[in-house]
């Protein structure tokens, strides 16, 4: 269990935003904290603390009239960090190349895999192909629909797919990639408590690192995560960290294993 830095990057700004209140109409979102320091400010932050394996993620799609500095933000953490940063949002085969050769250590995909909300194996296929399934991040990013259980959710968090999240699942992509990425988005950036039950299935399942995101908001609640866990899954903290304007300090928790 270690502490997963993160840098989400939104209309151009270092952001942390409710995650189920992203739009791509009008670039809107329920915004926790926006930092009048760049990207590159908190990236050598993470370098100089030796933390790595940390996500820089451009909320905005490519249709966006933000994209264009939203990236060159990203871009500018990954050059700050060469190799201990990954990259996400809008990766596809045909540009994950560029996302590795300015820096990052692994890309991080979704919406080019689940298109329309349909899985297409032959697009993550072609991914890992391209870029190298060792430098490759599938987030699996989630929420529960009213059957109770959970399902893959995409364009930003906008999208339910048809994948649900099981076991059977996270063994058949793990051939593609290095590590899977999961928000509880339902909680994400709510600081009300982790997805108890989605982090129990998850850390019941181990064949390559999972990384959990969403609801942390207290030191409690990360020793919640502990426990239910079982200490093996990693996790991030965006909202709740002081870095963010939250509680939870992040001198206790950048070294924690």
């Amino acid at each position: 269990m270690r502490f997963r830095p993160c840098i989400d990057i939104h209309n151009g700004k270092v952001k942390q935003i409710v995650g189920g209140s992203l739009k791509d109409e009008g670039n809107k979102a329920k915004t926790n904290f926006s930092s009048e320091l760049g990207a590159s400010f908190y990236a050598e932050l993470y370098r100089k603390d030796r933390l790595k394996g940390g996500h820089v993620i451009m909320l905005n799609s490519r249709d966006s009239e933000y994209y264009g500095r939203t990236r060159q933000q990203a871009l500018d953490a990954l050059h700050t960090y060469p190799g201990g940063l990954q990259a996400g949002g809008g990766v596809t085969a045909d540009n994950a190349k560029e996302y590795l050769a300015a820096g990052a250590s692994h890309v991080i995909v979704t919406s080019y895999v689940f298109q329309n909300g349909v899985f297409h194996e032959e697009n993550l296929e072609a991914l890992a192909d391209r870029a190298g399934k060792e430098h490759v991040v599938l987030d699996l990013s989630c929420r529960k629909k009213e059957d109770g259980h959970y399902y893959v959710v995409t364009d930003r968090w906008q999208k339910f797919t048809d994948m649900r999240l099981t076991h059977e699942v996270l063994n058949r992509l793990a051939g593609y990639c290095d590590e899977f990425l999961v928000h509880g988005v339902d909680v994400e950036g709510k600081r009300s408590g982790m997805e108890t039950e989605l982090v129990r299935m998850l850390s019941e399942w181990d064949q390559i690192p999972v990384t959990y995101a969403g609801g942390i908001g207290s030191l409690d609640d990360l020793e919640q995560f502990r426990n239910v866990s079982r200490g093996r899954l990693d996790f991030t903290i965006g909202s709740a960290l002081d870095l963010f304007g939250g509680n939870i300090p992040y001198e206790k928790i950048k070294d924690m294993r």
